[in-house]
């Protein structure tokens, strides 16, 4: 499928959907942020791609935020640029989602990077919630997601103060994962795609699931309720007795039940 703001590609088991808008800082248009979430539904749809790599075209930035321009004049949605989406569509995902930081992540390209499960970073990265400096914030996924990573008190101060974190300071806070030397930044990326991608698919779509319940509530309980324990249950020997009695008009067994 082809884009105007983002490349995809597959390699194996490791998809790289990269933002592409290097001139601009890749940031975030209308456009790219539906593209994002299209992109991340068409890989939840397939059973190739194992781990999804996240990361912005370029050597200079990541993501340092987004531009409204050509919205339509409206407070309601169709005014807002929908970033949530994006961050919605990560979540939902039930593959791992690492943020392969090569440059400046800033404003809402910090919080996609702390939407995405891991995060691994050039030692030159720059991190940076400005927010309240551009007039701006994000009530949600931006404030409950670092604050899980950083604690609330540092998640506090980095809302309120906006200070430039180096990849190094962002790796003792807790908010990414691992850095690595500029020129490693690509290989170290994909050895730790290929690590995971080794693990247990169901396995980690559960695991992926209970930690997006927490804040998911209803939502992320019906996920892991719908999406992965419902099939096992459908495919029980409990279930088909079940549905063979009610087809039949009979008292079910049982003895098949719980096994």
């Amino acid at each position: 499928m082809a884009y105007e703001t983002i490349l995809y590609e597959e390699d194996g088991p490791v998809g790289t959907l990269t933002l592409n808008r290097p001139d601009d800082g890749n940031m975030f248009t209308a456009v790219m942020c539906h593209e994002v979430r299209d992109c991340i539904d068409a890989i939840r749809r397939e059973t190739r791609t194992r781990v999804l790599v996240l990361t912005g075209a370029g050597d200079r930035f990541f993501c340092i935020g987004g531009r409204k321009e050509g919205m339509e004049d409206t407070r309601l949605y169709a005014g807002v640029l929908p970033t949530l989406d994006m961050y919605e569509a990560i979540e939902r995902l039930q593959k791992p989602v690492i943020a392969s930081v090569n440059g400046y992540a800033v404003g809402g390209g910090n919080v996609l990077q702390v939407m995405c499960d891991i995060t691994i970073a050039k030692e030159s990265a720059i991190f940076r919630q400005v927010g309240p400096m551009m007039g701006s914030f994000d009530a949600g996924f931006g404030t409950w997601y670092l604050e899980d990573l950083v604690g609330k008190k540092k998640a506090k101060e980095i809302w309120f103060r906006n200070p430039r974190l180096s990849a190094r300071e962002a790796l003792e806070l807790g908010m990414i994962n691992q850095i690595v030397p500029d020129d490693q930044l690509k290989q170290a990326t994909r050895d730790m795609a290929l690590e995971i991608a080794e693990r247990g698919a169901f396995a980690l779509a559960a695991i992926k699931t209970a930690f997006s319940a927490r804040h998911g509530g209803v939502g992320g309980l019906a996920r892991l309720a719908h999406d992965l324990l419902l099939r096992q249950y459908l495919d029980s020997e409990e279930s088909h007795e079940l549905g063979a009695a009610f087809a039949a008009r009979r008292k079910p067994d049982p003895d098949k039940f719980g096994h």
